[in-house]
Parts: C-alpha cells; sequence; structure tokens
C-alpha cells in the first residue's frame, strides 16, 4: 500500500483491530464507506450488516456485557446515528463496554444548516462515558485507544467517535501506527477495611448476601459462590445478577427486584447484615430492600458507593472483587458468622430460616410443571424452556411481562447464561443480543425470548441471523398485546386501555425470512416442540399463546404477601 493510499479511515480500522475488537456491526452509509472500504481489507475485524441500527447497538452491548471486550456500532450521520440511541444507552445504564462510530458530513459543513446534519457529540453526551469528533487525523490512534480503554474501564459503557467524512478520506503518513493497549489492574481494600467488613459478619447471626451485575462483569461467580458456600450464608442476586450463584444451590434466594414485594424482600427483612457485591443501584432501589434505612451494609465493589439515603453503607470495600471475597472469607473463617463456623451453621439450620421463601418460589414454579392450560401459563413455558436447556444454554429476554417471569423462576446455573436489560430495560434486545450471544458461543445453544410486542420491533434482525448463520431459537410469547402494560393497568386502574394490538402468523413470517418456525397446539406439545426448533440445523422460531392471566394472580398473591410483612 503507497503511502498516499492510507487514509485516517484504514488507520482507525487498524487501531480497531489493534484493540483486539471482533466485530463492526453497522447499517451502511455514505459516510462511512472510506470505513466499510478498510474493514473490506482487515482479516482481524469482521463487519456484519445488520438491518437496523439499533440491532447494530444491541448486538454490541450484549457483546460486552458477555465478553468484557468492546465490539463497535457504527451508523452514518443524522437517521442512521440517532437510531444507535436506544442501545447505546442500553449499554450506558447496563454497563456494558461498546464503542460506537458514527460518520459525519465534512468539516467544511458543521458551522451551517447541513443536509442530515445534527449534532451527533452533543446528542450522545448524556449516554456515554466520553464521546469525541475527530477533527485531525493524526489524533485518530490516541481517540481511538482512549474509546476503547475508557469503555472498558470499570464501570464499563458506551463511547462514541465521529468521523467526518472529508476527514476519513484524508492521507496520514505511514508512520502514524496504532496505540498498543495496556493492561489496568484493581487494587484490593486495605486490611484496615478487610478487618472491618470481617468484624461486621463475624458479629451478625443473619447475614444476607445481594449479587449483582458487577459480579458477572469481573468474573468473580467463582469467588462468590465460594464465600457464600464457606460461610454458609444465603445470596439473592439481581436480575442482571443471575447466574452468579447457582440456583441449584440451597443457599440460592433466586432474584429480587419486582416492584411488587416478593418472597425474597422476606429475606431482606429477615437479615441483620446485607452484604453487596457488585450491586448497581440502577437496577433496584435500595428503597425496596431497606425502606427503613436501618440496614447495616458492607458494599464489596469495584467503585464507592452511590449517594443514596437508603444506601449508606458501614464499611466500602473498593477494588478487585475477586480478591476482596478471597480475603474477607478468609478473615471470618476462624471465627465464623455468629460464632459458628460454616458445618456449625448448617447442622444448626441456621439458613432454613430462609428456606420456606426458595421453597415457595419453586413450588410457583414446579405447581405448573404438568399444566394442560390453554394458551400456555409463564410458569408451565418458564418449566419446559429450562428443561430443554443446558446448563451453559443463553437465553437473552427482552422486556416485557415475561422478563418477570424469566427473572423470578428461570434457573440460571452458571454466570452470563441469563442476559436480561434491566437497567435501561430496553424492549427489542432479544433478537439482536442473541445473535450477539451465538457469535460469542458458538458452541451453546442460545434462546432469544421475547414477548410479540418487543420481537416486532427488531424482528428484521431474522434476515441477519439466517445470512451469517446464527443458529439461534426465538422463542415467541404471543398474547396479541403489551401485556406488562396491560398488567400494570389493569392493577392500578382496573382496565387497560391502548395495550391491545394484531399479530401476523408468526410461523408464516419467519419462514419468509428463511427458518425453521413451529407452533405448537397445546401444551403438553411445547416441550417436544422447543426440542425440534433447537435441534435444527440453523435458525429457528416457536410461537407460545401464552395466558397472562396469571400476571394479575401473581400479583394478587404478592399483595397478600405484602399484608403479612
Amino acid at each position: 500500500m503507497t503511502e498516499a493510499s492510507r487514509t485516517a479511515a484504514t488507520l482507525l480500522v487498524e487501531c480497531l483491530a489493534a484493540e483486539g475488537c471482533e466485530y463492526v456491526f453497522s447499517v451502511p452509509g455514505e459516510e462511512t464507506m472510506d470505513v466499510l472500504d478498510a474493514l473490506s481489507r482487515q482479516e482481524a475485524v469482521r463487519h456484519i450488516t445488520t438491518r437496523h441500527e439499533q440491532g447494530a447497538a444491541f448486538m454490541a452491548d450484549v457483546y460486552g456485557r458477555l465478553t468484557g471486550g468492546a465490539a463497535v456500532a457504527m451508523a452514518t450521520l443524522g437517521p442512521g446515528a440517532t437510531n444507535l440511541v436506544t442501545g447505546i444507552a442500553d449499554a450506558y445504564l447496563d454497563h456494558a463496554p461498546m464503542v460506537a462510530i458514527t460518520g459525519q458530513t465534512g468539516l467544511d459543513k458543521l458551522h451551517k444548516e447541513s443536509h442530515q446534519f445534527v449534532d451527533i457529540v452533543r446528542m450522545f453526551e448524556p449516554v456515554t462515558k466520553w464521546n469525541q469528533r475527530v477533527e485531525l487525523a493524526g489524533a485518530v490512534p490516541e481517540i481511538v485507544r482512549k474509546a476503547f480503554r475508557v469503555a472498558q474501564l470499570e464501570k464499563p459503557g458506551p463511547t462514541h467517535i465521529e468521523l467526518p467524512e472529508n476527514l476519513a478520506a484524508t492521507a496520514v503518513p505511514d508512520e502514524l501506527r496504532p496505540i498498543e493497549p495496556n493492561q489496568a489492574y484493581f487494587p484490593e481494600p486495605t486490611d484496615e477495611a478487610i478487618e472491618h467488613a470481617a468484624q461486621l459478619l463475624v458479629g451478625s447471626t443473619r447475614p444476607l448476601v445481594l449479587a449483582g451485575n458487577g459480579v458477572l462483569r469481573r468474573d468473580a461467580s467463582e469467588e462468590l459462590r465460594a464465600f457464600a458456600q464457606g460461610l454458609h450464608v444465603p445470596v439473592a442476586v439481581t436480575f442482571m445478577g443471575k447466574g452468579a450463584i447457582d440456583d441449584r444451590s440451597h443457599l440460592s434466594l433466586m432474584a429480587v427486584g419486582l416492584q411488587a414485594r416478593d418472597h425474597v424482600l422476606s429475606g431482606f427483612d429477615r437479615a441483620d447484615l446485607v452484604v453487596s457485591v457488585g450491586y448497581d443501584l440502577v437496577e433496584y432501589a435500595p428503597s425496596r430492600w431497606n425502606p427503613d434505612h436501618r440496614k447495616r451494609v458492607i458494599h464489596i465493589d469495584t467503585q464507592p458507593a452511590d449517594v443514596d439515603a437508603d444506601y449508606q453503607p458501614e464499611v466500602e470495600l473498593i477494588g478487585d472483587i475477586e480478591g476482596t471475597l478471597r480475603r474477607l472469607l478468609a478473615a471470618v473463617l476462624p471465627d465464623g458468622i455468629g460464632g459458628r463456623s460454616a458445618s456449625e451453621r448448617h447442622a444448626a439450620r441456621e439458613t432454613l430460616v430462609h428456606q420456606d421463601l426458595r421453597t415457595a418460589l419453586l413450588g410457583d414454579l414446579l405447581a405448573y410443571e404438568h399444566d394442560d392450560g390453554w394458551p400456555i401459563k409463564p410458569q408451565k413455558a418458564i418449566v419446559d424452556l429450562r428443561r430443554a436447556l443446558g446448563p451453559s444454554d443463553v437465553v437473552v429476554s427482552d422486556v416485557g411481562a415475561h422478563k418477570v417471569w424469566v427473572a423470578r423462576l428461570y434457573q440460571a446455573y452458571e454466570p452470563n447464561t441469563v442476559i436480561i436489560s434491566n437497567g435501561f430495560a430496553a424492549m427489542g434486545i432479544s433478537l439482536p443480543g442473541a445473535i450477539a450471544a451465538k457469535l460469542v458461543h458458538p458452541d451453546r445453544r442460545v434462546v432469544a425470548l421475547c414477548g410479540d410486542g418487543g420481537f416486532l420491533m427488531n424482528s428484521q434482525e431474522l434476515e441477519t441471523a439466517c445470512r451469517i448463520g446464527a443458529h439461534i431459537t426465538v422463542v415467541v410469547w404471543r398474547d396479541d398485546g403489551y401485556g406488562l402494560i396491560d398488567w400494570k393497568q389493569r392493577t392500578e386502574f382496573g382496565r387497560p386501555f391502548g395495550v391491545e394490538f394484531s399479530n401476523p402468523d408468526f410461523v408464516a413470517y419467519a419462514e419468509s425470512f428463511g427458518l425453521a418456525a413451529f407452533r405448537p397446539s397445546s401444551a403438553d406439545e411445547l416441550y417436544p416442540t422447543l426440542m425440534r426448533a433447537l435441534e435444527h440445523d440453523g435458525p429457528s422460531l416457536v410461537e407460545v399463546p401464552i395466558d397472562y392471566r396469571e400476571n394479575l394472580r401473581l400479583t394478587e398473591r404478592l399483595g397478600a404477601l405484602s399484608s403479612t410483612r
């Protein structure tokens, strides 16, 4: 390649390769053509054409959650860039690393009204950790390095680079090269801080661990499980923390996060100390589990606690979560919780004070294992999906009424096997997210579980799945309405309004894209239908008529639980 043909766009793509960026997801546009041309000549970075920019952003979002590394979502200027915003905002509040790259009109036009020009840098400011317009071609290596570094540092999130089209085509000298990434290491808390936290645990009698998304981000599930087992302490997880502990363990209280009172909150009522690990307040406000401000709290995370009247930890252990958990376990073991070792606590049936909560949750699930009702009840649909999938298979949940049932009852056995958007809670994430999950884990089964509302928001990505050979299974719970809002309206106002719609024939719709598609005709057929879809050599879809009358029955049961608090 001659010096004159090496452009800023070529240099940018070289920088992506140096960062270890595996994927660029984008809808091609005129202002990104130079970058696309450079990508066509770069084997280390794979470009995947999506059918909507929101799909591209969600793919990069979920890729970041699963790997801890940043992929790129790219779009052209104007409407292409604005279509990225929802996925970028989701990554921002769910703390997923990603880098957005947008094209822009030439620098000579930015001072005046120009075709498709809006100030994307300013528009992205509230939903990115850092974003920058490239104004000098020579600054590309520094800008790309900073974008990836900031995106991937705790707490991770999206960053943004804007590349005007005239700069993208500008020649750059051969000596201008990418900046090689470095390795950042987390410190650990001081011995004094560890000792302080250890004494709180030793002095407690009914501690409870609240594990959040940060445990999965920092790959600390093994240490969390060892901590819980070593001290015989029960663990509740947030929706995005599912998989931090194996839900088959008697120490798992499953997920906390419903807007109504649930069994798990009774565990918080009984606890005299809460150890929060990697807990993001954006997921579930502390006011819901600490309404009287009286809970003693140990905060373990990579960052100091956020300011919140209901979340005032007595001690904060800031830094490497894995190392902190190992050291804290070692510090508490000699004395044990309340002066008792794990074996003594187990023999004394200490944690059985929470066993009724776990039993009640599992009872809600197992009571419908053989239910033959039609349409199919959510509990039955969850039981059969869990039965059909292996421990390491992945479910990417969309947002809607089904998300509540997944979070509450679907058992996660391994980390990062249940992906839920809960900070931003963006509908439409599951199908593109499942495509990204399949790219990360080609050897695992991947299911996009969505409602009919969320599915049609990004259903065009069925074509992407077929084209790139992403053999995912899309499971659509159909109720012909926005079920979650219907549920909330009936609970608050006694009737729904504006939430009903019609749907296409989802089986025929999926088949038109080239998918194998299935629809059970009875509850007994659901499990074998799921298995046929999962075993199909290619992407597939299963339409499940769902009985959301169970939503209101759940509200009644939870209301009764609140009245007996």
